[in-house]
């Protein structure tokens, strides 16, 4: 059964069949933009890049690593990016990911406490303006959905409208455990360095 997650909300990664989670993904699913073409005849699709990212810190909170589209996968190997989509659905919800994040707990290193997830506008389109942009987050592969764990919904947020980018949540080890922190706010930063920067002071 997946989770609609609540700002704040802070969830055991417990599958509903009582077992752990190890291997998680965090998809992004978005479109392009369509506008009314010249004197309001037909339409138009602008391509959208969103970007997701992610930060690792260690118990002390210093950051130790970023997976990104520009680093694919983390230093242990644990983390690993999709690749960058610079358009969005450019013919429609075709309900698939364009941006995944996989996680293995098990091959992160032992220094790694904390592991944040970030979503930026590349090219500074407003969220509220973005179709069918949405969150999950599942145990599978960027290819295959065993079971979606929680979901999030940016499109329909009235929260997001006017933003560039926003923390998704945290996953962070408590008692050699990993738990995950729903945190779903918007910031006011404009680029990727800026937005790991509010995590930092903010949100472990």
């Amino acid at each position: 059964m997946a989770i609609n997650l609540q700002k704040g909300q802070r969830i055991s990664l417990e599958k509903s069949n009582g077992n752990k989670l190890q291997n998680i993904c965090v998809g992004i699913n978005w479109g392009a933009i369509e506008k009314k073409g010249m004197f309001g005849f037909g339409t138009t699709k602008e391509a959208v890049d969103l970007d997701a990212s992610c930060a690792l810190y260690d118990a002390n909170k210093q950051l130790v690593d970023v997976v990104y589209f520009g680093h694919l996968k983390s230093k242990d190997g644990a983390v690993k990016h999709s690749g960058d989509d610079l358009t969005g659905d450019m013919a429609g919800n075709d309900g698939l990911d364009n941006e995944v994040i996989t996680v293995d707990f098990a091959g992160l290193s032992s220094t790694v406490n904390y592991v944040a997830f970030v979503l930026n506008s590349f090219r500074g389109q407003d969220f509220g303006t973005i179709p069918f942009a949405s969150i999950r987050i599942y145990e599978g592969t960027p290819t295959r959905v065993n079971e979606i764990f929680a979901t999030y919904d940016i499109a329909n947020s009235r929260d997001f409208a006017g933003h560039v980018s926003m923390v998704m949540g945290v996953f962070y080890k408590k008692n050699d455990e990993w738990k995950f922190n729903a945190i779903g706010e918007p910031t006011r930063d404009r680029k990727l360095e800026e937005t790991v920067k509010t995590v930092t002071q903010n949100y472990l």
